[in-house]
């Protein structure tokens, strides 16, 4: 028996049948909660068994040899709008929500998200991930910028809550930042939550124009960062929690 279908057992034995579905024969799981998140990646890490995030599977579709001894996380039944908080000027989703739905929610509340308007048709945990930028006067403006908090589950199945829904002055470095981008290399964003502007101000941000997305450019970044601040701190979270490299860097381009 091999080790991934071992593994598969394991994951039928520990969870509903439901979760799992075959996917282009990819076995591919799809966690309803944080603790189905933080299960499967402990179980992962007990069995040494690689794994590969997606989200709509839209930038990059999980197929082919490269993918072949993965098992793939797809946060598609992650898709919750789970509280929207006016007063504070915040919103918290779960990853696999999309994200052109977000404004559509939000303006009944008179509150809207810049990036939501974008021609970008995943989820807001994978516009996170893949750092979405859009040009604004010609400046770039990412959605990391209203990133603020989150429920990330780590390669060992830890989870952690990075940031802070407050208001308020930050010394140092933010660290829920390094996770925008990191196209699912230092665990699972889970729940997101946003800062979210009042919609008096939306004619403002009309125009924005979306970038490309810079896979090709972040898997040069990682494997050589350089200066790059973030790719440093990234590298050094990948070190301390994923030393064995659970969640591989996929070079689709080599």
């Amino acid at each position: 028996m091999s080790d991934t279908k071992r593994f598969i057992d394991m994951v039928l034995e520990h969870f509903p049948e439901s979760r799992l579905t075959f996917q282009k024969a990819l076995p591919t799981f799809h966690p309803e909660s944080v603790d189905d998140a933080a299960g499967l990646f402990k179980l992962a890490s007990e069995q040494d068994q690689k794994i590969y995030i997606t989200g709509f599977g839209n930038t990059i579709d999980p197929d082919g040899e490269q993918f072949k001894e993965l098992f793939i996380v797809r946060t598609d039944r992650l898709n919750q709008l789970v509280q929207v908080v006016p007063e504070d000027f915040y919103v918290v989703v779960r990853a696999g929500y999309p994200l052109q739905e977000l404004n559509l929610n939000l303006e009944q509340h008179g509150l809207f998200l810049p990036h939501s308007d974008l021609p970008y048709v995943g989820s807001v945990g994978g516009a996170i991930a893949a750092g979405l930028t859009a040009d604004y006067k010609g400046h770039d403006l990412p959605v990391s910028r209203y990133f603020i908090k989150a429920d990330i589950v780590m390669p060992d199945g830890e989870v952690i809550c990075p940031g802070s829904a407050c208001f308020k002055s930050v010394s140092g470095f933010d660290i829920v930042k390094i996770f925008s981008p990191s196209w699912g290399q230092l665990g699972l964003i889970v729940n997101a939550c946003l800062r979210v502007l009042p919609l008096s101000i939306a004619d403002d941000y009309r125009n924005l124009k979306m970038h490309g997305l810079e896979y090709e450019r972040f898997v040069d970044t990682f494997i050589n960062p350089g200066d790059n601040v973030s790719a440093q701190y990234s590298l050094k979270i990948k070190s301390k929690f994923d030393p064995s490299g659970r969640l591989p860097l996929i070079d689709i381009f080599h």
